[in-house]
């Protein structure tokens, strides 16, 4: 049980932070960020599933900072490409790579592919189905798990970005029900159909 209303987001992606502090600060928690400290440690993001990714990222930095801290992993998981990039979105194009080298490099890989023709082909005139997934777990200050989740939002690949908002793969992700990107959802509509929202939504059943 968290005693402690002040939670770590173990990131300093500034577009992550925005997402879980409009939520979380519904619940009364002081939301920080790794921004907010100095000499944090490198870690080393070495497992094989989102989840245990998000423990990894979790466990460290509470135990560094002795607070309750908020990790997620999340990524793109594209059906033409085998799942890929999975755990290797936000390095698809290499360590350091820009949300726009990923991009990029996604759709080489998917325009290297034949194109799909006849029942396989989308009515939007996109490369592939895909889905967003966005493991979390929290953990008290002394890295024991408190709570976590796992959730996903299907969409489809677009052959060209659509949209400023958002970060990553937002503007090539499309969302056939809505009818937009992910990069063309207002915050609130992206809280409520993103994999990331469904997944703190799935956490605060967990909690007091």
């Amino acid at each position: 049980m968290l005693t402690n209303k002040e939670l770590v987001i173990a990131t300093r992606n500034q577009g992550k932070v925005k997402e879980f502090a409009a939520l979380f600060q519904q619940k009364g928690y002081a939301v920080k960020s790794l921004a907010d400290f100095n000499d944090m440690p490198d870690i080393v993001e070495d497992g094989d599933t989102f989840a245990a990714n998000a423990l990894i990222k979790a466990t460290v930095i509470a135990k560094v900072l002795k607070l309750p801290v908020l990790a997620d992993d999340s990524g793109l998981c594209v059906d033409r490409l085998g799942g890929d990039p999975g755990v290797y979105s936000a390095r698809y194009a290499g360590p350091g790579a820009s949300d726009s080298d990923n991009n990029r490099k996604l759709l080489d890989e998917l325009a290297a592919l034949p194109a799909l023709e006849g029942e396989d082909a989308f009515a939007s005139g996109a490369l592939s189905a895909a889905r967003f997934v966005c493991a979390l777990v929290l953990v008290d200050e002394h890295g024991h798990t408190v709570a976590s989740a796992e959730e996903a939002c299907p969409g489809e690949i677009l052959p060209a970005p659509q949209g400023a908002g958002g970060f990553g793969y937002d503007p090539l992700f499309y969302i056939p029900e809505l009818g937009k990107t992910m990069a063309e959802l207002s915050v609130d509509e992206k809280n409520e159909y993103s994999h990331r929202g469904k997944a703190i939504r799935s956490l605060w059943t967990q909690l007091p």
